[in-house]
């Protein structure tokens, strides 16, 4: 084990964690997008962009990306129906992608198993506030690269 396997095998990890990471957000903007659609909120095609972009942002991307569809809601319509049809869209887009797509696709690209990638972020919250929820993922794609390619040599 040189220098050279260690940064490939850390590079291949990223590299990996990055691209489930868009391919969670390419999904999740499909479904803002179906569904603001379906709820008829302006600018739908923008809101749905600005929330696929926000999703690579851990936990906080999400429910900014909430903000532009609400409030266009709310403005465009005027009324209180139309602004929680978009909270109840966004609950039911977060149990999906939570439930769903994350783990379907982290397993399948970075090769996490799914009670790792929902306890990891809890317990390194714990330890670290804030940023060891933010790292918590790109942490476990290192930690199982490393496991499936050296075992129990590390």
């Amino acid at each position: 084990m040189n220098f050279g396997d260690h940064l490939r095998t850390t590079g291949g990890a990223l590299r990996n964690w990055a691209v489930a990471q868009i391919q969670d957000s390419l999904a999740v903007g499909v479904l803002w997008l179906a569904g603001l659609y379906i709820v008829h909120v302006p600018w739908a095609p923008l809101w749905a962009f600005v929330a696929a972009v926000l999703q690579i942002v851990p936990h906080l991307g999400p429910i900014l990306g909430l903000l532009g569809p609400v409030l266009a809601a709310t403005i465009g319509w005027r009324d209180w129906e139309h602004p929680l049809a978009v909270l109840i869209l966004y609950a039911i887009i977060v149990v999906i992608d939570g439930l769903l797509l994350q783990p379907f696709i982290m397993r399948r690209t970075a090769k996490i198993p799914i009670w790792a990638s929902i306890l990891a972020p809890i317990v390194l919250g714990i330890l670290w506030p804030f940023w060891g929820v933010l790292v918590a993922a790109p942490l476990l794609a290192v930690v199982y690269a490393y496991r499936a390619r050296y075992g129990n040599r590390v």
